[in-house]
């Protein structure tokens, strides 16, 4: 599971460094001097967070070979973090009703001189996509650090249940006593001359 969970993390980085090369949006401007102006925004211009998110995705595949237990759990839970983030940002430029003054901010466009604006959905779609396969790294992580811990409960049990073997034991020899048997020649009688005997009768 921590071999499938390192792919999948650097094929989410993979997919945000994709995403941030692929553009985003598109703004003209007009300031009635000269012809009209079209700026176009990729995705690490439109949103600055996509490849500093690769990079953690990246140093949490790198993570994986090292830890372990609840330190795996906790890089488990900040992947996770990071998928909303993604999921947030992909989201953003799908929904957001008008991306006109953000993208005259994000070209240093003036707002007045703006006279069209579109969206290209492809990196915001490789986006999303990337933060699910990112969640999936997160669920193979937790799971691999859930399935770490089960043999120490096991351990545990297994020292419980032989203590209470050792108990039992201790309770049949003295029942042996107490009924007139003599418990050390019950246990050092050879099962083979006990045999014996039956089969000669």
């Amino acid at each position: 599971m921590i071999r499938a969970a390192q792919l999948l993390l650097l094929l989410s980085a993979a997919g945000l460094w994709v995403a941030s090369r692929l553009p985003w949006v598109s703004v003209t401007s007009f300031d009635g001097l000269g012809l009209p102006k079209t700026s176009t925004l990729n995705g690490s211009a439109w949103s600055t967070a996509l490849l500093p998110m690769a990079v953690l995705l990246l140093a949490a595949a790198l993570a994986t070979l090292a830890v372990r237990g609840w330190l795996l759990r906790i890089v488990a839970l900040l992947v996770a973090v990071v998928c909303l983030a993604m999921g947030y940002l992909g989201m953003t430029l799908i929904v957001m009703p008008d991306i006109g003054p953000r993208g005259a901010e994000v070209a240093g466009v003036p707002v007045a001189t703006l006279v069209a604006s579109s969206r290209q959905t492809a990196g915001a779609v490789v986006t999303l996509v990337a933060a699910v396969v990112a969640l999936a790294a997160a669920v193979l992580m937790m799971r691999a650090a859930v399935s770490a811990a089960r043999p120490a409960k096991y351990a545990t049990a297994g020292s419980a249940v032989g203590s209470g073997a050792e108990e039992l034991s201790e309770r049949g020899l003295w029942e042996a006593l107490d009924k007139g048997r003599d418990p050390t020649h019950e246990v050092n009688a050879d099962p083979r001359a006990a045999g014996s005997e039956t089969e000669g009768r």
